[in-house]
């Protein structure tokens, strides 16, 4: 099932302020949240969407590539993408938008009391794939540093917020006593401290591990496309919850193909007696070779099109064609009989060009359309 539109999701215009993204977010927050709408799966999947399109448009560099590209900017199936969020990302990411500690109007959070799971670092890294895993779709087993709770580690309730994660001021202002509440300062708003931990932790009670994560990249990403592997990243102190693994393609140059979108163009070189008289030749794919037929009196700049043999589209929409461009190779060097030859033709009327619709450049045609 195709996704809806962040924008139609939070109902506004491609033209709203940051100001107005976080407010029409709120608003569809508030109507679908889980407090509100209990043992509710349809406000639920609303309320998660929500939060999906918010974590999207609220951000000024993802909201710019998703202007650009849409949804492929960051879906890649496999659990990629926002659709990934859960309950506990949402609350942890946006929690705070609501104000206080809760959702404001007596909703009470998640996970009770309105207290905030920690979420650990996002990791960042770039993958390099070749035009042949881009078209085919590509597993990587990548080497990965991340941050795990050390063996060992125990925590502890903080008593300085008492688990709730957060802290309450009261203080006096021109305007009467004023209630405001923040996270605490000693345990982050994670309501847990650490209570014992091994040498080998940081002050967190967290170690550096190497470990080996798969990564399924679909087939017709784009360089530049940013994948997320949810939970993945760097694991949170306490209760927290794991951050992201954000895979940035790379996509490598080819030896004779070159990438257009989904199309691919690849530069065929014919010799002038395979020109004249026809030939087969074998070129390139991004599924092997393939010979193709250059029929007899070819052109230089003919395009030859071999549908499907392109990039598969990343939204489904099928696969794009490979354009084979035909270069006339005309030699430089010419030994006496060669020349001799060719100039006894310059003035037979098989050598006069003569070319038809099929042979006229682009500028031509044009011309003759508005003639």
């Amino acid at each position: 099932m195709a996704k809806r539109d962040y924008y139609d999701i939070l109902g506004i215009s491609k033209g709203a302020s940051a100001a107005e993204i976080k407010k029409a977010y709120r608003k569809k927050a508030i109507e679908h949240h889980p407090d509100k709408n209990p043992n509710d799966k349809d406000a639920e999947a609303k309320f998660k969407e929500a939060a999906e399109a918010y974590e999207v448009l609220g951000d000024a560099d993802k909201k710019a590539r998703y202007d650009q590209f849409g949804h492929q900017a960051f879906e890649g199936g496999g659990g990629f993408g926002g659709g990934g969020m859960n309950m506990d990302d949402i609350f942890s990411q946006f929690g705070d938008i609501f104000g206080g500690g809760g959702f404001g109007g007596g909703f009470s959070g998640f996970g009770g009391g309105g207290q905030r799971r920690a979420k650990g670092s996002n990791l960042r890294i770039r993958v390099k794939l070749t035009l042949e895993e881009i078209a085919n779709g590509v597993e990587k087993k990548i080497k990965v540093k991340r941050k795990i709770q050390a063996p060992g580690t125990s925590y502890k309730t903080c008593s300085t917020c008492n688990g709730s994660g957060q802290v309450t001021r009261i203080a006096n202002t021109i305007l009467g006593r004023m209630q405001t509440s923040a996270p605490c300062n000693v345990c982050g708003g994670a309501g847990q401290t650490i209570d014992k931990k091994p040498a080998d932790a940081d002050a967190q009670g967290l170690k550096i591990s190497e470990e080996t994560v798969s990564i399924k990249i679909p087939a017709g990403v784009v360089d530049g496309m940013q994948l997320k592997v949810s939970g993945k990243g760097n694991e949170a102190p306490g209760n927290g919850i794991s951050g992201d693994i954000i895979v940035v393609i790379e996509e490598e140059q080819h030896d004779s193909l070159q990438r257009e979108g989904d199309n691919l163009h690849y530069d065929l070189y014919v010799s002038y007696p395979d020109a004249v008289l026809g030939t087969s030749k074998e070129i390139d794919t991004v599924t092997g070779k393939v010979r193709i037929k250059v029929e007899a009196g070819v052109q230089s700049g003919k395009i030859l099109r071999l549908r499907g043999k392109g990039i598969p589209s990343i939204n489904g929409y099928g696969r794009g064609d490979l354009l084979v461009h035909v270069n006339v190779w005309t030699p430089k060097t010419l030994n006496k009989q060669q020349r001799e030859f060719f100039e006894a033709m310059q003035d037979d009327e098989h050598f006069s060009p003569k070319p038809d619709s099929t042979d006229k450049s682009f500028f031509e045609k044009v011309k003759d359309m508005f003639s």
